[in-house]
């Protein structure tokens, strides 16, 4: 079959790899109906994750029907069309009973890797590395996916695939990021990041009752999407103030909630962004941490700080003693997709959560080196380049 795969640092091409094949009784195999392009993606492009091989398939964020199931699959029969959780999780182990699904013990195969880079395994996750499992990705034409009935999730009639494909991976990140950064009724939210994982973190804490959510980017057809399909207030951080304006829109405390959606890879218009990036590309630090200060020097005194951007390793200058002098709260987390794709599949069938304006750009899967660059340089207003295997 065709699939996008990893050739080198910035390099991508379209193979010929074999099919999927069934290997344990709770697999399915899925036709690759939707896939899309993710910024979590271009940290494996830019080698700062350095656990990939040449020919691995790429691609974590899908939407298929399914052709083949195992002998154990209870759920799902062929012919169901799926969208299916970025995050391999068995729905027994501990942490899944925890409901923390990206923790899962057993979905990541090959967790040497992360037990030592951060102590514990992580689960594992399709098409990013074998630090998560080397699992084959999902930029293919067919896509094996273990643990089905606890992964895949039957898309609602009427809801289309152009909408039900973000609830793969970008709506259950963002709504993470609300829902465990504690937004309540009458919240002041500040999102750093106008992608599509801060805008529907943004759309979350709106729906979860926020007063206020302030979307920062740099990017203005970013922003203007935020504020025409969110509603959503904006801050430009190249052209406007943004410590003032978020005192002057809380009131003079600062936002309750900091939602951070950029990662290892954020930007800045000062000083600091070439301090971290000369020593990121000298691996003195492997990861930017610029929008995550910010967050946590805007953030009110007892407020809380969410971190959705993906980190691999270690960062510099980190202002733990603004952590802990204003008494904030700071989680992370890769998402715990099953616990929200259910509800998020609900509000897309009612309307309330729509997705379809972040697939800027769609084409065949034998354009994607193609989306690709478009997607990494953000040519042409590209947020998300989706691809269609059967086009």
């Amino acid at each position: 079959m065709k699939a996008l795969v990893w050739q080198g640092v910035n390099e991508v091409a379209v193979s010929r790899v074999p099919d999927p094949q069934m290997r344990n009784e709770q697999d399915a195999i899925v036709r690759v109906r939707k896939t899309v392009t993710c910024g979590s993606d271009l940290h494996l492009l830019g080698g700062y994750i350095p656990f990939m091989q040449r020919g691995d398939v790429l691609g974590h964020e899908f939407l298929g029907e399914v052709v083949e199931v195992g002998p154990q699959v209870r759920r799902h029969k062929v012919g169901d069309r799926v969208v299916v959780c970025s995050f391999i999780s068995c729905g027994r182990c501990w942490y899944c009973q925890q409901e923390l699904f990206s923790l899962c013990d057993n979905g990541n195969t090959n967790p040497a890797i992360t037990e030592s880079a951060w102590g514990f395994a992580s689960g594992g996750c399709y098409g990013y590395s074998h630090a998560l499992g080397g699992f084959a990705g999902s930029h293919a034409e067919y896509i094996r996916v273990p643990y089905a009935d606890q992964g895949a999730f039957t898309v609602p009639d009427g809801v289309s695939d152009e909408r039900a494909l973000f609830a793969s991976d970008a709506a259950p990140t963002g709504w993470m990021g609300a829902d465990l950064g504690g937004v309540k009724p009458g919240d002041v939210v500040a999102v750093w990041g106008a992608g599509a994982v801060g805008q529907m973190a943004a759309r979350a804490a709106t729906l979860l009752g926020a007063e206020r959510v302030i979307v920062i980017d740099r990017l203005d057809n970013r922003l203007r999407m935020a504020q025409t399909h969110l509603g959503v207030e904006t801050l430009n951080y190249q052209t406007q103030d943004v410590g003032g304006e978020l005192l002057e829109r809380s009131g003079g405390r600062g936002p309750d909630v900091c939602i951070e959606a950029v990662g290892m890879e954020s930007h800045s218009s000062g000083p600091q962004f070439w301090y971290d990036q000369i020593k990121q590309q000298l691996r003195l630090e492997s990861d930017r941490p610029i929008a995550a200060r910010a967050a946590i020097y805007h953030c009110r005194k007892g407020g809380s700080v969410f971190l959705l951007g993906v980190y691999a390793g270690l960062v510099d200058k980190f202002p733990l003693g603004a952590l802990m002098n204003k008494g904030l709260t700071l989680r992370g987390a890769q998402q715990h997709g099953h616990r929200y794709i259910p509800m998020l599949l609900e509000r897309m069938a009612r309307g309330e959560l729509v997705t379809e304006h972040l697939a800027t750009h769609t084409m065949s899967l034998d354009e994607a080196p193609r989306g690709y660059d478009m997607f990494k340089n953000k040519h042409d207003g590209c947020v998300r380049a989706v691809f269609e295997p059967a086009a």
